[in-house]
């Protein structure tokens, strides 16, 4: 296998730019269910992606930061019941993600 020159067309520092928030793996099941969905109960997400309650949280809160997510917790009877759904704003940079992330694969594939 030869190495590729610097000339290449291919440029991989597109990477450091990519949306670090979105790109955790966690975060992008995460992001990706709720894209889908209008909206998603907490405990059906995390039975749907496999991660633990105090994971799911973590990585919600981080999202909910970047404006990514919205969280609305409230009772039903006495039991707590936490909904989440994407933002415009979430579902604006999932998108651009996907493309960035579209447009590398295919020139790596290309050269």
């Amino acid at each position: 296998m030869s190495k590729r020159s610097r000339n290449d067309s291919t440029d991989l520092s597109v990477l450091l730019g990519i949306d670090k928030a979105i790109h955790e793996p966690a975060r992008l099941m995460i992001i990706a269910y709720l894209s889908v969905v209008e909206s998603a109960d907490f405990i059906f997400l995390m039975t749907q992606i496999g991660l633990t309650q105090g994971n799911l949280s973590f990585h919600l809160s981080k999202l909910e930061e970047f404006g990514y997510v919205v969280i609305k917790k409230q009772f039903i009877g006495k039991r707590p019941h936490t909904m989440l759904s994407i933002t415009d704003k979430g579902r604006q940079n999932l998108k651009e993600y996907l493309k960035t992330m579209k447009n590398l694969i295919d020139s790596l594939v290309e050269s």
